[in-house]
């Protein structure tokens, strides 16, 4: 039923948006990615955290950064995430009762997928989300001016980057 809601929804322009998340949690969570970046000289990320509600849409309610699961995951200079380092996720996860709602990680120019991006998600699982922030995250890059992809399995992605609000929605709770 929620499913044909959304749906009929959809079509008329009022669905809900896939994801939430609150503004100021939006806010500081892409400013310590912006941080973390060591201005600008190498990648950073995180796992974003959350609920799913009975319509559909999940909320973001924390970031958890990679290199806080994962010492080691930004010391190339790009993500390379151990998988020594999903039992620590699974414990965070499991400790506040969320779930891993989407993946994010910096880009130092545009928010495209790299080859590396679409060839190794950093959740490999149908449905996941990841969102890709342009310019190291500075100046709080917004959904309409993120990458939004979600993977599809067997190696294919869908580009969400364009449904901006529409998709991923930064309200004021």
């Amino acid at each position: 039923m929620n499913s044909f809601l959304s749906t009929l929804l959809g079509w008329v322009g009022l669905a809900p948006p896939r994801i939430t998340c609150a503004r100021r949690v939006w806010q500081t969570g892409v400013h310590e990615l912006a941080r973390r970046t060591r201005n600008g000289t190498r990648e950073s990320g995180a796992y974003l955290l959350g609920r799913r509600r009975q319509n559909g849409t999940h909320d973001i309610l924390e970031f958890v950064f990679y290199d806080d699961v994962d010492p080691k995951a930004l010391a190339t200079g790009i993500v390379t995430i151990r998988e020594t380092a999903l039992p620590r996720l699974w414990e965070i996860c499991r400790a506040r009762g969320y779930g891993v709602v989407a993946d994010v990680h910096v880009h130092p120019g545009g928010y495209g997928q790299s080859a590396s991006d679409r060839a190794g998600p950093v959740m490999p699982r149908a449905g996941h989300i990841a969102f890709i922030l342009p310019n190291f995250a500075r100046g709080t890059p917004k959904p309409g001016a993120i990458g939004m992809y979600e993977f599809l399995g067997e190696g294919r992605w869908h580009d969400h980057s364009r449904s901006g609000t529409r998709f991923l929605k930064l309200g004021w709770s």
